[in-house]
């Protein structure tokens, strides 16, 4: 059970509750910059379970992230509560040196308003601001870049970012829709395995409107307009004390 209240505090999102595209949009960008993708539960020896209350607890309640299981577990169970059309879908990440990933890699959520599906995800770090049209072979210019979605063979449709006219892929996915449950297998894979990329390195990583800030291992990085700074955390202490100061993390 969610309180969708205390959700919407969360992630400072004070506007309308109808189940419209519009709404839709502000959740999804609201969600994205007040919620960060992180995976330091995994770092600390901490089990994610696949449980909506256990999930609430650490977002909401104290204020944490997570990965995508938690994020659009948690997304999907917010739209439902405020009467919109979603289903759960299973997605494959692409990786430039393994190619895709298994079934269940990553967890992403299908909205229809008005007999029009949406492509909606807030759970996969550096990806759309806002839901994006299920309309094949059509370029769509998001506050962050341009997507597109295309035909990726007989099963899998693909979801592509497009840089310098050349098309990026994110990931592969079906519609069919999918139980929580269902995921459980990958999301412990993802924080047990040495070949889980999750498991490798601490991360915590937080969108604004002209950049993002990112902790990977003992590295800061803040971009903004373009502009990187880095730097090199030099101890726990100080890890900690970003963590509280550009991340309103409390381990």
């Amino acid at each position: 059970m969610i309180y969708v209240e205390r959700y919407c505090k969360r992630i400072y999102y004070t506007d309308s509750f109808e189940p419209t595209l519009e709404v839709l949009k502000k959740l999804q960008t609201a969600h994205l910059l007040h919620v960060p993708f992180e995976n330091l539960d995994i770092h600390a020896n901490v089990p994610i379970v696949l449980s909506v209350e256990k999930i609430f607890d650490k977002i909401v309640n104290r204020n944490r992230g997570g990965f995508c299981y938690e994020l659009n577990g948690l997304f999907y169970e917010l739209l439902i509560a405020l009467g919109f059309d979603a289903k759960r879908i299973s997605a494959r990440v692409y990786d430039q040196e393994q190619g895709y990933g298994q079934e269940f890699d990553h967890f992403a959520i299908l909205v229809t308003i008005d007999h029009q599906s949406y492509l909606t995800d807030v759970g996969f770090g550096e990806f759309a601001f806002e839901p994006l049209l299920f309309e094949l072979d059509t370029i769509q210019e998001d506050p962050r870049g341009s997507f597109i979605i295309e035909k990726h063979d007989a099963d899998y449709l693909r979801v592509s970012k497009i840089a310098n006219g050349t098309r990026l892929p994110e990931y592969i996915f079906t519609t069919q829709s999918r139980e929580l449950s269902a995921y459980t297998e990958m999301c412990t894979y993802h924080q047990t395995s040495p070949d889980s990329h999750f498991t490798r390195k601490r991360l915590i990583t937080l969108p604004n409107k002209n950049g993002r800030t990112t902790i990977t291992g003992n590295t800061l990085k803040i971009t903004k307009n373009d502009e990187i700074e880095s730097r090199v955390i030099q101890s726990e202490a100080e890890f900690h004390n970003y963590l509280k100061e550009l991340f309103q993390v409390d381990l």
